[in-house]
């Protein structure tokens, strides 16, 4: 089991690394007992602001195992937006990461040719791809992946690469070396 977990783990990573992910971490999906008091205390206080949803699916930010049905592992990805390119000066400043196509399409369909080529690899398998799109702690998730910490800023911050990145997960229903 130990071996299948470790090659599976090793080829996920690969692939996901080759179709242009920075980095992949992962993480056994499990109830996030430290996370769930200090989301709780920030909610409590209003830090949310008018970002009303935060307090919608509280169970499941704190749980993917709620989020679908026989998660077992929690992959993080890390999908770089930074650029050099300079701005024209004179014209309104738009932030690095707005810059091209919608990061959420571009990622989620990266995420679900991946899904794909896991299933060629391995097997038939059950999973869910976020982009910004589901109540998922995920700087939390891909802190304990091991992609970084969280800095004072509140962004994940990778020692190899900085904080200049989109994240992504994909749960799915089989165990991986964390």
């Amino acid at each position: 089991m130990e071996d299948s977990t470790k090659h599976k783990s090793q080829w996920i990573r690969q692939q996901a690394l080759s179709m242009g992910f920075e980095a992949v971490g992962f993480a056994r999906a499990t109830h996030l007992k430290e996370e769930e008091p200090r989301l709780k205390k920030w909610l409590e206080k209003g830090y949310h602001g008018k970002m009303g949803y935060m307090e919608n699916h509280f169970e499941k930010r704190v749980d993917p195992r709620l989020l679908m049905e026989g998660c077992k592992s929690v992959i993080c990805f890390m999908y770089n937006y930074y650029t050099s390119e300079t701005q024209d000066e004179g014209v309104p400043r738009i932030s690095i990461y707005a810059h091209g196509r919608d990061y959420h399409k571009v990622i989620k369909k990266k995420l679900k040719v991946l899904a794909k080529s896991i299933e060629e690899q391995f097997r038939n398998f059950k999973y869910r791809s976020f982009v910004d799109s589901a109540p998922l702690l995920e700087r939390d998730w891909a802190k304990r992946s091991g992609l970084g910490w969280i800095g004072k800023n509140t962004l994940l911050i990778s020692p190899q690469k900085g904080s200049y990145f989109f994240l992504a997960e994909m749960l799915v229903d089989f165990e991986l070396e964390y």
